[in-house]
């Protein structure tokens, strides 16, 4: 199929200029002048797209998605094209569903990344295979370490032996070979939080060898614990000699950029991803459980919850920690607003924080979440608000840094999720573009597209040059924004209605086709569509 995207302004790094680009089997044919003098390839093409008024740039790449399982979800698929994202990076903060048949993620991981309806097993290739032509968008995969220590290691909250180790980094190794970009490590969650620095960095010398990133949702909650997370990253990036990637790194931009600038002191090549918003989320149970009790089987879990001299001992032995979190304090029940609850019974309190929805339930803070936790069988999460708000100022701070990459950490389960998963690519070109020129459109396709392409081995993605795969977005730079709100959190992105994906429109004038050309992107894979990707 040839088409014509015509008379937009085309920003391939820093340069804009006015032309056509002319699409032919899924890669970028041309990129010529629109004038009177070529209109013939426009006369030629079998579709034309007008982009007079509109920006045509490469297709932005989410290196942090939990659109793990959802991809063929039509609604999940809209929401990350209309900001303007072609492929996703899966895989995330140590658990998804691929070594292994899926169980642990669907169990541990359900109110993050939601079921996998297609993947029962066949390892990294099994899921990539699943993704290909299924769907309107591109995915790419990390080995998740939690879910390779699920598999050899069970529930154990030891460190692995020699053996274990071994099986582990055969595990990495066949995921590497299978085509994933990396490794991915969640060293708040469990089973990662179990794993020692050792442990990792073993794993990490097949990923090394490959080629591959180490991305790592640091240990320590972030923010004021950075120093010693960045400091694990480092040993573990020069023992295994691999490149880094630090996971939704939010603390305040002098920590960042220090944390960083300590990273290339010590020789260690390293990126980071950050999205447009001052609140976190995660699953409820991570930061108001105790990581051996989350551990156990949910029917354990569920059992100690509704044991009252459990409760009681918990209260007593757990809790003072929790308000001691550097991360959240004794007002915990205040800055904690529940996203997604799985139990239909509490599903009004989505929208509500902690606080306020223990008052209307009659009940204390702890005794509320317990029996929120116990009746969702642990399917929780929320959006974590942080003691120390930082400014646009202070995220443009952090954007600016070179090492940064476009990542949402967009979680779509729940009713009342965060507003990242359906808004960051739009804020970063609204705000950090539009209205504060943090960057320029050139740099915005870099940090967005280009660097992520070349960081994580996407073959030729990430520009609009000829020759590179068509995955293309129109954006209108006068009206791009995020609608999507802390109140509102399902608001859609506007400004972009024009996308390609593999050279196939997938969303034309506002409106998805019934083309599924995303396919599940192995490392440095550079074929081209329909020549056996």
């Amino acid at each position: 199929m040839r088409i014509v995207l015509q008379g937009g302004t085309v920003v391939d790094g820093d340069a804009a200029r006015y032309a056509n680009v002319v699409v032919d089997d899924g890669i970028i044919a041309e990129i010529v002048a629109d004038s009177e003098s070529d209109r013939g390839v426009v006369n030629e093409a079998d579709a034309i797209i007008d982009c007079r008024g509109r920006m045509v740039l490469p297709g932005f790449i989410d290196v942090h998605s939990h659109a793990d399982g959802l991809l063929r979800d039509g609604g999940v698929q809209r929401a990350l094209l209309t900001q303007g994202v072609t492929s996703v990076i899966a895989g995330q903060d140590g658990v998804s569903y691929a070594p292994g048949d899926g169980q642990y993620a669907g169990e541990y991981f359900a109110a993050i990344n939601g079921p996998h309806r297609t993947y029962s097993g066949g390892g990294v290739a099994g899921y990539l295979a699943a993704a290909d032509r299924e769907s309107r968008l591109n995915v790419a995969y990390l080995v998740p370490a939690g879910t390779v220590r699920w598999e050899v290691c069970g529930r154990s909250t030891a460190p692995a032996d020699g053996s274990q180790v071994e099986a582990m980094a055969a595990l990495v190794d066949a995921g590497m070979q299978d085509g994933a970009v990396g490794l991915s490590t969640g060293l708040d969650y469990v089973p990662g939080i179990f794993a020692p620095s050792s442990e990792i960095a073993a794993l990490c010398a097949p990923v090394a060898a490959a080629g591959g990133v180490y991305v790592s949702h640091m240990r320590g909650g972030y923010e004021a614990n950075s120093d010693s997370g960045i400091d694990e990253i480092r040993s573990i990036a020069q023992a295994a000699g691999v490149r880094a990637h630090v996971s939704h790194f939010h603390a305040d931009p002098d920590v960042v950029l220090a944390g960083m600038s300590t990273l290339d002191r010590a020789g260690v090549d390293a990126t980071f991803d950050a999205y447009p918003y001052m609140r976190g989320c995660t699953l409820l149970g991570m930061p108001l459980l105790p990581p051996g009790l989350s551990a156990q089987p949910v029917d354990t879990v569920v059992d100690t919850l509704s044991d009252p001299i459990e409760r009681a001992t918990l209260r007593r032995d757990w809790f003072p920690a929790v308000e001691r979190n550097a991360s959240l304090g004794p007002e915990w029940p205040a800055m904690v607003t529940l996203s997604h609850i799985a139990a239909v019974e509490f599903t009004w309190a989505c929208g509500l924080s902690v606080e306020q929805a223990a008052d209307r339930a009659g009940l204390d803070a702890i005794d509320f979440v317990l029996d929120v936790l116990a009746a969702s069988r642990l399917e929780v999460n929320a959006v974590m608000a942080v003691r120390h708000d930082r400014s646009a100022d202070d995220l443009a701070r952090i954007f600016a840094h070179p090492g940064h990459m476009g990542g949402s950490d967009g979680i779509f389960i729940g009713d009342h999720p965060h507003p990242r998963a359906r808004g960051t690519f739009a804020r970063y070109l609204r705000e950090f573009v539009r209205e504060r020129s943090t960057w320029t459109w050139g740099q915005a396709a870099a940090h967005l597209a280009t660097a992520p392409a070349e960081r994580f081995g996407l073959g030729r993605r990430g520009k609009v040059r000829q020759g590179w795969v068509a995955d293309l977005i129109v954006v209108d730079p006068a009206s791009v924004a995020d609608t999507a709100t802390y109140d509102a959190p399902l608001g859609e992105a506007v400004g972009i209605d024009d996308v390609l994906v593999a050279g196939r429109p997938v969303l034309r004038s506002g409106v998805m086709t019934d083309c599924t050309p995303g396919a599940g992107l192995r490392r440095d894979d550079a074929r081209a569509p329909g020549k056996g990707r």
